[in-house]
């Protein structure tokens, strides 16, 4: 059985302590909740689930959001929800299950996403204070005692494939150039629920700057302007099996076309989505050229260019809108955005098929497919 897109909405991508940093992270995704509820035309008590991505779930994330969410947006209690942790991928990995639940038949019409509230809940604080390797003996005993850290992996893939610091720059400079253009031209606008738009991108940027900020470790190439942006926010999407379609008369944006996760070298950590989009392609037959738009999180400038090198994708055809190097990456909530922005990409464009990957902790990468209906 089918698993489709019949809508998608995100909130704007606030910076820390910016726009969205006093709302709460229920109300934050209570608000795309009902609004991709509504603008589906959807009865939101024909809905069976509600499943959100979210890390950290501490403090006002904790307590089950994906229920608490529904519940604050004044939506049916009968309808349960369920929070799940696959680090930056878990909107990514809502959207997934939501899939298996609709094309097994055992649910017809769930709502899907992410949020995070990093100005709330800081980066890695339910990893406070040990850390999730310390004191395993069978970890140890497998990688010994390397340091596990993002901003050395991004170090250690720029000095594997041999990029350079002013490619860093470029590349994180593009970012910004391609998400200011969008939200010029209006792109995001039918994607975003209410009427601020992203707060992150760096207008004011240059190469110039780039080049006088610091590594974050000494030695390093990675510096903040090559990063994603710590930042808040929430996205939603409605899944339909092709019974809920017909049913209550929900508009068909897209098909799933593929979904999977694989898992690379835990502690090089951040290579994951080429063996995931390696993977994806062998499974559906399809080749790279095949893809008309790819969505790949830029939690560092090293991580896409990497991938770009071993896929040989276009470049013109990845990222085209920015990603958040410019636009942020509230943890949780950037799979949703990711897959919200790159269906009303394909909309936009006339493409037909569309990839989303992205790396995560532990050495894993979720990678989706979609195919414009």
């Amino acid at each position: 059985m089918d698993a489709y897109l019949v809508g998608a909405v995100r909130t704007p991508v606030g910076r820390r302590g910016g726009l969205l940093s006093a709302v709460h992270p229920a109300d934050l995704a209570g608000q795309v909740i009902a609004e991709v509820v509504q603008r589906a035309g959807a009865d939101p008590a024909a809905v069976d689930d509600v499943i959100l991505g979210c890390v950290d779930t501490l403090g006002p994330q904790s307590g089950d959001i994906a229920r608490t969410a529904w519940l604050a947006a004044g939506l049916p209690e009968h309808v349960p929800g369920v929070t799940v942790d696959r680090q930056c991928g878990s909107g990514q990995q809502a959207v997934h299950f939501a899939a298996q639940a609709v094309a097994s038949g055992t649910a017809d019409l769930i709502v899907a996403g992410g949020v995070q509230s990093m100005s709330q809940v800081p980066i890695g604080s339910a990893m406070a204070p040990a850390g999730p390797y310390a004191n395993s003996a069978g970890w140890a005993a497998r990688y010994g005692e390397q340091e596990v850290n993002q901003f050395r992996s991004a170090d250690e893939i720029a000095a594997k494939w041999a990029l350079t610091r002013a490619e860093l720059d470029e590349y994180a400079l593009v970012s910004h150039l391609r998400a200011i253009e969008a939200i010029d031209q209006g792109r995001f606008r039918e994607e975003i629920a209410g009427d601020d738009s992203d707060e992150c991108p760096r207008r004011d940027t240059s190469l110039d700057r780039m080049a006088a900020l610091k590594p974050l470790r000494d030695g390093g190439t990675t510096t903040a302007a090559t990063s994603s942006q710590i930042a808040d926010g929430a996205a939603a999407l409605l899944v339909a099996s092709s019974r809920a379609v017909k049913n209550y008369g929900l508009p068909v944006r897209a098909r799933i076309h593929h979904i999977s996760a694989r898992g690379d070298d835990p502690v090089l950590m951040l290579t994951a989505p080429i063996a995931a989009t390696a993977h994806a392609l062998r499974r559906t037959g399809l080749g790279i050229g095949d893809i008309d738009r790819v969505e790949i999180n830029e939690a560092f400038a090293s991580v896409v260019l990497a991938w770009l090198r071993e896929t040989g994708a276009d470049p013109a055809r990845v990222n085209v809108n920015g990603g958040a190097i410019a636009l942020g990456h509230p943890l949780g909530a950037t799979g949703a955005r990711l897959l919200t922005g790159l269906l009303h990409e394909l909309e936009r464009s006339g493409g037909r098929y569309g990839l989303l990957t992205m790396c995560e902790g532990g050495g894993q990468a979720n990678v989706t497919v979609i195919e414009r209906c």
